[in-house]
C-alpha cells in the first residue's frame, strides 16, 4: 500500500481519474437524455443506478484484464482481396457498441423533433426498467472502451519505482471510484441543464453520434480492416472529438448567455422538464 502514497502513484491516480471523468462525459450525456424521459421522481434513481453500474462494470473488467486482453486475439480471419481483416472479441464489442449508439442517437433525435408525444403510462421506453436496460447495455461498451484506454495509458507510460501490476490495478480501481463519485455529484445538475435546453439536448445527441463513429473506427482498427493492400482503417484520436465537443459547448454557452429571450423555447418531444415549466408558465399567465 505504500506504493499508493508515492509522488509517482499520486500523479498516476490524478491522471487516470481525470481520464475516467473525461471518458465518462458521453456516459453522463446518455444518462441525461434517457433519464429525461422518465417521471421526475425516477430520474435520480436511473442516474445513480447507471453510474454505479458503470463503476461495477469497470472494476469487474479490471479484475478480468487477462480475459479482456485475450479478446484481442482474432477468431475469424477473412480476405476477399479488396477487403480483409480479422474479427476479435474486442473489435466485435466496440463495433457493436458503436452501431447501437448510432441507432439510439438518431432514433432519439427523430423522436424529439418529429416523433409523437408518448404518454407517461403507455410506452415501455418511458419505464425505469427499460431505461436501466439501455443504460446497462451501453455501459458495458463505455466501460470496455474506458478500460482499454486506461490499460493502454498505463502500459505506454514508464512505471514508477516499485510500481508493479498489483499497484497499477489498485490505482486504476481507486481512480474509477473517485471519478464515479465526482460524476454522481454533478450528474443531477448536468441532467437538469441538458433537459432544460433543447439545443444542448441535440448537441448532446450529436456528440453521441460522433462517439458512435469513433467506436466504429476503433472496432474496425482492432479488427485490422484493410481495403486493398494499402488502406487500413485507423482509430480516431479521442482528443479531436473531445475538443470538438468542448468547443461546441463553449459556443452554445455564449449563445445562451447573449441571446436570452422571454419567448417560449422550442419544445422537444419527451422533454418532461420543459413541458412542466411551460405548464407552470401557462397557469401563472
Amino acid at each position: 500500500m505504500e506504493v499508493l502514497f508515492t509522488t509517482d502513484a499520486l500523479i498516476a491516480l490524478l491522471t487516470l481519474t481525470f481520464l475516467e471523468i473525461i471518458l465518462g462525459i458521453d456516459n453522463i450525456v446518455f444518462l441525461s437524455i434517457v433519464s429525461g424521459k422518465l417521471r421526475e421522481e425516477d430520474q435520480p434513481k436511473a442516474r445513480r443506478i447507471g453510474l454505479l453500474l458503470a463503476m461495477v462494470f469497470r472494476i469487474i473488467l479490471l479484475f478480468g484484464i487477462t480475459w479482456v486482453m485475450g479478446l484481442k486475439k482474432s477468431f475469424y480471419d477473412f480476405d476477399f482481396g479488396f477487403f480483409s481483416g480479422g474479427i476479435s472479441g474486442q473489435s466485435l464489442i466496440i463495433f457493436g457498441g458503436g452501431l447501437f449508439l448510432l441507432y439510439k442517437s438518431v432514433s432519439e433525435i427523430h423522436h424529439k423533433l418529429e416523433g409523437e408525444e408518448e404518454s407517461s403510462n403507455g410506452k415501455a421506453s418511458n419505464s425505469l426498467s427499460a431505461a436501466i436496460l439501455q443504460i446497462a447495455l451501453l455501459n458495458i461498451v463505455f466501460s470496455f472502451d474506458s478500460i482499454l484506454t486506461a490499460i493502454g495509458l498505463v502500459s505506454s507510460a514508464e512505471p514508477p519505482k516499485g510500481f508493479g501490476p498489483a499497484g497499477a490495478i489498485e490505482i486504476m480501481i481507486l481512480a474509477i471510484i473517485i471519478s464515479i463519485v465526482v460524476m454522481l455529484a454533478f450528474a443531477g445538475p448536468v441532467s437538469k441543464f441538458v433537459n432544460e435546453h433543447p439545443t444542448i439536448q441535440i448537441l448532446g445527441l450529436s456528440f453521441l453520434i460522433l462517439i458512435g463513429v469513433m467506436l466504429l473506427a476503433e472496432g474496425s482498427h482492432l479488427a485490422h480492416f484493410r481495403f486493398g493492400n494499402d488502406v487500413e482503417v485507423h482509430s480516431i484520436p479521442k482528443g479531436y472529438l473531445y475538443f470538438a465537443i468542448f468547443f461546441s459547448l463553449f459556443v452554445e454557452f455564449l449563445n445562451l448567455k447573449m441571446k436570452k429571450s422571454s419567448r417560449k423555447p422550442v419544445v422537444l418531444h419527451n422533454s418532461k422538464i420543459i413541458d412542466k415549466k411551460l405548464e407552470d408558465s401557462d397557469i401563472t399567465n
